[in-house]
């Protein structure tokens, strides 16, 4: 991955907060960058999700499956600030519990990256609770969320 960390950076977003930009041109289907930080529970997860309660729609959890989640915000690098949008131009891919983030198409130097963040939610959960998922992309197709599109059975 060397040489690749070169072709994106940090800076200010006009979505949200900091944001990750290309800065030499990606081809699609090319792998940017793994997921990183530090591997823990969902239990873990969630523990420190409710410490960190100020603002709890600016979290560096990235989930991997239902037992394991990454904390970019512990040992992670520059893809914790890969912002969410409606139109994405790149994903996060599982490779055997490692998570990559490619591109789908190919992204021009200054486009900032952006994915889908699909947040899962349950069909119980207050909407009033969930308006602090407002999505910020401004695309065309935005759909207002950075929730999924469908919810979660409720939990028994």
């Amino acid at each position: 991955m060397g040489d690749k960390a070169l072709k994106i950076e940090a800076r200010r977003s006009s979505i949200h907060g900091t944001g990750v930009y290309v800065v030499a041109p990606i081809r699609a289907g090319e792998t940017i960058v793994e997921v990183v930080g530090e591997r823990i529970s969902s239990g873990e997860s969630d523990r420190r999700y409710r410490e960190r309660d100020s603002d709890p729609s600016h979290t560096f959890m990235f989930y991997v499956d239902e037992d394991t989640v990454i904390d970019c915000g512990v040992d992670g690098n520059v893809s914790r600030f890969i912002n969410h949008s409606c139109e994405p131009n790149c994903e996060a891919v599982d490779d055997d519990g490692r998570i990559f983030v490619e591109a789908l198409r190919d992204i021009q130097v200054g486009e900032e990256l952006v994915y889908d963040y699909r947040l899962t939610w349950e069909s119980s959960d207050d909407p009033e609770d969930l308006k602090v998922y407002r999505c910020r992309c401004g695309t065309r197709s935005c759909r207002g969320t950075m929730l999924d599109v469908e919810p979660l059975p409720a939990a028994s």
